[in-house]
């Protein structure tokens, strides 16, 4: 185990990856269960992730997903990183976290985001434009007020059962998305594979300008990190390798296929392009033994003075995967520190 700030918490962010070959459903199910293999280990929380049109994702309904792993879970948790607002009226959302907070009151978040459709077809389908996410701080005003009674944005609408029901909100953003969540007055999750220096500029306009509000008294940053812990080094690798292919994939062929086998990529004839972005991936990915991942993770959490990482392991294999999240648990503490604390 390994000495950390008080108080700091580990959760998973599961995006329902499919594998070559399987049928979406098979990575649903898994979700589920992946969720409830994680609570047992202690982690805070499990969110699950919103794509359209994406071939290698099941998760295109976050909000649906989000309730049947509530439903199989009893402490976790569970929640969205996250809806993409843009793509969705606020009503809609306020209205399927306000149903999600009734049934499973106090395990509920609302992870929202500002990414729109990534072609022009998907954005076509959903009714959103390129630059659907400029009103987004408008939106997510909307989205808030429906639980706190607001009915500014239109009068005499009110979201049923919502108002009046507090799941707890986040923001995924960097850039400018991280002043609307400071300007909201709610949590900011941050992505630290966008570089060290991105991603602390982001915390740092968010602490800088964060207002208090009815969801949160002080700032609280979420770092959300691709993380794996083997036995060596080269099978903490081969777990993350198969999403790195998967993204490199997409940034140019412009889809993010289904993964393949670590075995299967070391003998890709990768173009100069490809083997790029690949590389790129996983530079910024934590892996490898209990022991050379240790500091890495202090070495994260001294950087941002983060409240909480948010972990992803997108591996082909799925056993490994569970394996390597008890072995993060054991080494970070989670169970008796998690299960000692109150949610928030």
């Amino acid at each position: 185990m390994i000495a950390l700030p008080p108080g700091v918490r580990f959760s998973i962010l599961d995006r329902s990856l499919t594998l070559r070959g399987e049928h979406p459903s098979h990575a649903l199910r898994h979700a589920v269960a992946f969720a409830r293999h994680v609570e047992n280990l202690g982690y805070h929380r499990f969110w699950v992730a919103e794509h359209h049109s994406v071939p290698g994702v099941a998760g295109s309904a976050p909000t649906v997903l989000a309730a049947a792993i509530a439903a199989a879970t009893e402490s976790i948790r569970v929640g969205t990183g996250g809806v993409m607002l843009p793509n969705h009226q606020p009503l809609v959302v306020a209205e399927q976290f306000g149903v999600l907070e009734a049934l499973y009151p106090g395990r509920i978040d609302m992870g929202v985001g500002r990414s729109v459709g990534f072609t022009d077809g998907i954005r076509a389908a959903l009714g959103r434009g390129k630059d659907a996410a400029a009103d987004f701080p408008a939106r997510l005003a909307e989205l808030l007020g429906y639980f706190l009674g607001d009915q500014s944005a239109h009068p005499g609408v009110h979201a049923q059962p919502a108002e009046g029901l507090r799941p707890s909100p986040f923001v995924l953003a960097t850039g400018a998305g991280a002043g609307h969540a400071a300007a909201a007055g709610v949590p900011l999750v941050v992505a630290a594979a966008i570089g060290d220096e991105r991603m602390t500029a982001a915390i740092d306009r968010y602490r800088d300008t964060f207002r208090p509000s009815a969801w949160a008294s002080h700032p609280y940053v979420v770092v959300a990190a691709a993380v794996a812990v083997a036995d060596t080094e080269q099978a903490a690798y081969d777990l993350l390798a198969p999403e790195a292919w998967a993204s490199a994939y997409s940034r140019t062929k412009g889809e993010f296929p289904p993964l393949i086998p670590a075995e299967d990529i070391r003998g890709l004839p990768m173009t100069p392009r490809e083997r790029e972005h690949f590389d790129e991936a996983m530079r910024h990915q934590i892996l490898g033994t209990a022991e050379t991942v240790a500091p890495r993770i202090a070495g994260l959490l001294a950087r941002t003075d983060a409240d909480e990482l948010l972990i992803t392991t997108g591996a082909h294999d799925r056993i490994a995967r569970a394996d390597s999240t008890r072995r993060l648990a054991e080494l970070v503490g989670t169970a008796p520190r998690v299960r000692a604390e109150s949610s928030a």
